[in-house]
């Protein structure tokens, strides 16, 4: 039974991909669309100039192709792009991100639909439906899944926003885009958090799995070699955690999860958010001082109350500890792509970062993922900030387009910034979008014939 009501609830979403049209969608999405696109290029761009992801990128020898290593400088087959942008993405924690999936659906489908459609060499309408079409799938099986303790959301739930994706690019039929979708749904890695925690860049590597899995998912529906069976059902809802089918197909075309999403100023894990801007904001108090402080209270929610190590080894580690995000705002004042690491006075003052979970805060989820934050001086006062949200959140402070566009261009100087607005406002109306996207390179490699 459970098999048959997914199986109905994917063919349903298979209707609605293969008939998507942007001359139907509301401005106000189109415009949410335009700033995710943005926001995705620039932090793909911003990942990509990484020694590490530089070094990938050499290793990987990849052949020359059609679609862009976004900011990498190099033209490359699709398939080494989608995975190559996919884990450039998430290399910095800073793409965006959806409360309610749970995850991040733009992470997962963005890079496989941008560098098929460099290859098809697509339209700007059918890209930007494709793209919608993956960040409405993936968000919705993020709402429809609960994984189990430990597991991390990257490379599972996601996969079939991919494949739905790719497949609208394909121009598939309404089956066949299910069955693109249900194959995809069998094709998630089980990741589990303290990959995350422990700084394992395999945590990394699961979008770039997602990007090519949702390519291979859409291929073999193209190929008439893909069924739905309602594998979600099996794949997330019984190994990975469990699954309500209901929600994989409620108020399609009215709800648009796209227009909810949170953007990221801060180089670190979303749960980290709120306890950032809370000290932030108590840094901004008469009162506070730095040189002072005797501990720090962390109150948080579940979701958030393991992210309590103080013993970071690299970057990725250390943007899934709240104490060291804690430690560098109170210190620095912002936690960036190049915030230090081996800071003696961040060590020390992470020491005495306490985090613990709040029940009240709690309570409040999934519409609020609120942190309590006390700071503790030597003179024996003290200081007290609570957010509801990360700044950013779509319900809590949203970023605006000159927010997103002046964050992006204080980390990534350059014309790419620029580029990836301009293209995000255009892509509805452009005949075809290869050379755009193209140009996203940071190359002017000549064009493959």
């Amino acid at each position: 039974m459970k098999t048959e009501q997914a199986a109905s609830a994917t063919a349903a979403l298979g209707a609605w991909v293969a008939e998507l049209d942007v001359a139907s969608v509301p401005a106000a999405v189109l415009d949410r669309l335009s700033l995710v696109l943005l926001d995705i290029v620039g932090v793909t761009a911003l990942g990509a100039s990484l020694p590490e992801q530089r070094a990938l990128v050499d290793a990987w020898r990849a052949p020359a192709g059609p679609a862009p290593l976004i900011g990498g400088g190099r033209l490359v087959t699709t398939d080494a792009a989608a995975w190559l942008n996919g884990v450039a993405l998430v290399s910095l924690e800073l793409d965006e991100g959806h409360k309610y999936a749970k995850g991040h659906p733009a992470a997962h489908g963005f890079p496989a639909v941008l560098a098929l459609a460099a290859e098809l060499d697509s339209t700007g309408a059918d890209t930007a439906a494709a793209l919608l079409a993956a960040y409405e799938v993936a968000a919705r099986f993020g709402r429809a899944t609960t994984l189990r303790a430990g597991a991390h959301p990257h490379g599972s739930w996601g996969v079939p926003g991919a494949a739905a994706g790719c497949a609208r690019l394909l121009g598939l039929p309404p089956g066949a885009v299910a069955a693109a979708i249900d194959t995809a749904a069998g094709l998630g890695i089980a990741g589990h958090f303290a990959s995350a925690t422990q700084g394992n860049p395999v945590r990394n590597a699961w979008l770039g799995a997602s990007a090519t899995s949702g390519l291979a998912a859409a291929r073999m529906a193209a190929a008439g070699m893909a069924r739905t069976t309602g594998t979600a059902a099996l794949s997330l809802g019984t190994l990975l955690g469990s699954l309500d089918a209901g929600e994989l197909a409620a108020d399609l075309g009215t709800r648009w999860d796209i227009t909810r999403g949170y953007f990221k100023r801060h180089a670190s894990c979303s749960f980290t958010h709120p306890a950032a801007d809370a000290v932030l904001d108590l840094r901004s108090r008469p009162g506070f001082r730095a040189g002072e402080i005797t501990r720090v209270l962390v109150e948080t929610h579940a979701l958030g109350a393991g992210l309590s190590d103080v013993d970071w080894s690299n970057r990725l580690s250390a943007m899934f500890s709240t104490p060291f995000v804690v430690a560098t705002a109170a210190l620095t004042g912002e936690i960036g792509p190049e915030s230090p690491l081996c800071d003696a006075d961040v060590r020390a003052l992470a020491s005495r970062v306490r985090l613990v979970e709040a029940p009240d805060l709690t309570a409040r989820l999934p519409d609020e993922r609120a942190a309590r934050v006390t700071v503790a001086f030597a003179d024996g006062t003290s200081l007290t900030c609570e957010v509801p949200n990360p700044v950013g959140d779509a319900d809590h402070r949203p970023l605006t387009e000159p927010a997103v566009v002046g964050m992006l261009e204080a980390w990534l100087p350059g014309p790419l910034v620029g580029r990836a607005a301009a293209l995000g406002h255009a892509l509805p109306g452009l005949p075809r979008v290869g050379a755009a996207l193209r140009e996203l390179a940071g190359t002017e490699e000549k064009e493959p014939n």
